[in-house]
């Protein structure tokens, strides 16, 4: 009778535009891509949290996303705001183009990789490599995700963990939660299942368990995986006051050059 996919996805969209709130990180973006109009790409563009900002700063900005759930929130978001471009499409499957002065790999999204045709980490550099590709000579890629010193620490509670909960504007209840979750020091793998449950107008509890993992890329691995595709490191920091990576930072942010 419903098509629980599409209410899972339409769901998860809302509260993810609910709980992601910030822009610091669009700020940073934005001071770093600087005044003068660029074209950029931002790679999972999702709901365009990034995306809309980047067009009313006058940036001619493209964006791309697997998820059309996500892309159905733009309008919302963009209101009258123009000088962007959307589609639909898989990061890891599909063409990005290219001439991009910058590519966006940001709000976690190289922790974040949704991919049945490669290992993580292959994903990953794959990730680096059509970032490079995409980007014109002289052109730079923004990278941002969750970082820690310690991620034997920060991942060391298995114990259940609700992301999401709530009820969305078509009156929609659900949660999401995090189940299981381990990690293995020597591999970076973080395992884990995430449960969707929606309450179903009918009365039923729809659930999808989905089994799930993560590769957690160190600065090493990630500086590699640049030198490799042909990136420079300008400029490396640990959160958006600038302060370099270090105990007390909770960020991977880098600003690479192409060529």
């Amino acid at each position: 009778m419903y098509n629980e996919d599409q209410l899972f996805s339409k769901w998860a969209a809302e509260m993810y535009d609910r709980d992601e709130t910030g822009a610091e990180d669009v700020d940073f973006a934005l001071y770093l891509i600087g005044l003068r109009p660029r074209r950029v790409l931002d790679v999972a563009c999702g709901s365009g949290r990034f995306l809309v900002p980047l067009a009313r700063a006058g940036h001619t900005a493209e964006g791309f996303d697997f998820d059309p759930a996500m892309l159905e929130r733009i309008p919302l978001r963009a209101g009258d705001t123009g000088g962007f471009k959307v589609r639909q499409a898989d990061a890891v499957r599909d063409i990005w183009g290219g001439g991009f002065d910058v590519v966006l790999l940001a709000a976690n999204l190289l922790f974040n990789i949704v991919s049945d045709t490669m290992s993580y980490p292959a994903a990953q550099r794959l990730l680096i490599d059509k970032a490079a590709a995409a980007l014109r000579p002289g052109g730079h890629v923004f990278i941002d995700y969750d970082y820690t010193l310690h991620p034997e620490r920060r991942f060391a509670d298995s114990g259940p963990r609700v992301i999401w909960e709530g009820m969305d504007s078509s009156g929609q209840g659900g949660r999401m939660t995090l189940l299981d979750s381990s990690y293995d020091q020597r591999t970076r793998i973080l395992r884990f299942t995430r449960r969707l449950e929606l309450d179903l107008p009918d009365g039923r509890v729809a659930v999808q368990d989905i089994p799930s993992y993560k590769h957690f890329a160190t600065l090493d691995l990630l500086h590699t995986w640049l030198g490799r595709a042909g990136l420079t490191l300008e400029g490396e920091w640990g959160d958006y006051d600038r302060r370099p990576i270090g105990e007390d930072t909770s960020r991977a942010i880098l600003w690479a050059r192409k060529g």
